[in-house]
């Protein structure tokens, strides 16, 4: 039994009125009847006792006395869902938690069911309504327009690249990247592996191969040893990439020092996938700038959002000026409708640029709350020596989008038994991103590891844990969290 269920646990001959004084002194609403072992018995709730008190039953009764019906219990695996229906078909607003052999393991109530506490919900502001006020106002709502127009020069001043090319998603861009790269069916791209899927999609609709390379443990992103031994295969083997796809992971940039070098060192360009990690920093610099070009995205998840968006940027203009045909189905400058090559449906609307636009204006204050919520959960956990949090090395400033954490095991359902105790609280929590020479859509791609025997994204991958992160997130909301996961840190790791 957790410490925190232990105040509201009596033994069976507990006099009904003894009880009672508990139940207002706790405030709690529902009180646990267990054995010696900590079985449950019943559950006491204030209609229990204020049935007591209107029967005008002795006092000293034992609460095992009481009437009751059996108790409405759920077991380990259930999930908020399952736990709010119980309540509801049994019109209760506590459901306590059991173990298969009944020992009281948790409580779940009601109010924190309809609260629920999410992974990274989008935060919006004032700023965003003027800009779409204004689209609606002057009828620019189909796409393109004025806003889409500034979010690009925006943006583009914000990170400090020269052109960008405002877009439906962060794939969009990816896949217009590799093209403007000149990816081409038959061609190798090397990626990082650990990475959501929509990083390394687009290799496919070029009709290349993807090769995956691992991670580093210092910043868990691209190994820049796993780097060099796919290079020097590739090379042996006569098909060097056409690109290579460096990934910034939950918000932090890769070691862009180490590994742009080897890149340049046999002449292949760099698509950086800076997703996650707009607002970051390496050593002074923006993410999203190193590489040939650089893509970000404003998905409802990521720290700004248009609600679904995208952004390439380069320093060099003509590909920016070219994804943009491309974007737009590839018309050809004529009156009437000419094609030339094929094009594709990806430019962004108006009005999610006037969202994206208000957005912006608040990226630093949204990446130190980001950093404020990473800093707090670091801070409460900080006695369990078997946690370890994503690293963040010097001369690097991570947007924290994602606060991540590994433990001291090698076996996945450690990690799943935290995520099942956050979720049974309304808590959504997710593993570490299975790495893409996991997936089953890739088998059979090469993958080097970042030293042999050390595949550190599956290790990552099994042992890892992303926690609720928004900018929005409340003190209270956050103190939750903080609870449930300690509570379910030491009954695994404790």
């Amino acid at each position: 039994m957790n410490d925190s269920l232990t105040p509201l646990c009596l033994p069976p001959d507990t006099p009904w009125g003894e009880a009672l004084a508990r139940l207002n002194q706790m405030g709690s609403g529902i009180l646990l009847v267990v054995d010696a072992s900590g079985r449950l018995l019943r559950t006491v709730t204030d209609g229990d006792l204020r049935r007591a008190v209107l029967a005008a039953l002795a006092t000293q009764m034992p609460v095992s006395a009481l009437p009751t019906k059996p108790p409405v219990v759920a077991d380990e695996n259930a999930g908020a869902e399952v736990l709010l229906r119980l309540m509801d078909m049994h019109a209760i607003d506590h459901v306590p938690v059991c173990d298969a052999e009944g020992h009281v393991r948790d409580l779940v109530t009601r109010r924190e069911l309809s609260q629920r506490i999410w992974l990274s919900s989008p935060h919006l502001g004032e700023e965003e309504t003027a800009f779409v006020e204004e689209a609606f106002r002057t009828n620019w709502i189909a796409p393109l327009g004025p806003h889409v127009d500034a979010f690009e020069k925006e943006l583009a001043t914000h990170v400090g690249v020269g052109h960008a090319a405002a877009l439906s998603s962060g794939t969009a861009a990816i896949h217009l990247g590799l093209l403007l790269l000149h990816v081409q069916p038959g061609d190798t791209v090397f990626c990082s592996s650990l990475t959501f899927v929509g990083s390394c999609n687009p290799i496919l609709y070029c009709g290349a191969q993807p090769v995956f390379i691992d991670s580093e443990p210092d910043t868990w992103n691209m190994s820049p040893a796993a780097l060099e031994r796919a290079f020097a295969w590739a090379k042996a083997a006569g098909r060097l990439p056409r690109c290579v796809i460096i990934v910034n992971l939950y918000g932090q940039s890769a070691d862009m020092d180490a590994l742009v070098p080897i890149c340049d060192r046999y002449g292949v360009p760099v698509l950086e996938d800076a997703a996650e990690s707009l607002g970051a920093r390496y050593k002074g610099r923006a993410s999203g700038t190193w590489g040939r070009v650089g893509i970000f995205s404003f998905n409802g998840n990521k720290i700004i959002t248009t609600s679904g968006g995208g952004m390439l940027v380069s320093e060099d203009a003509e590909l920016i000026i070219r994804a943009r045909k491309l974007a737009t189905q590839a018309r050809e400058p004529a009156r009437h409708y000419e094609h030339k090559e094929t094009g594709f449906n990806y430019r962004m609307s108006n009005v999610l640029a006037g969202i994206g636009r208000g957005q912006l204006r608040v990226l630093e204050q949204r990446v130190a709350q980001r950093r404020q919520v990473f800093e707090r959960y670091r801070a409460a956990l900080s006695d369990l020596s078997f946690v370890h949090w994503m690293p963040e090395p010097k001369g690097w400033c991570s947007t924290r989008w994602l606060s991540c954490f590994t433990i001291d095991a090698y076996e996945p359902t450690i990690g799943e038994a935290i995520m099942r105790t956050l979720e049974r609280h309304s808590i959504e929590a997710r593993p570490v991103w299975k790495p893409m020479h996991l997936q089953p859509l890739f088998a059979g791609a090469p993958f080097f590891a970042h030293a042999p025997s050390e595949d550190v994204a599956q290790r990552l991958f099994r042992t890892g844990v992303c926690l609720p992160s928004g900018s929005n997130m409340s003190a209270e909301q956050q103190d939750r969290v903080i609870e449930h996961l300690r509570r379910a840190l030491m009954s695994v790791g404790g």
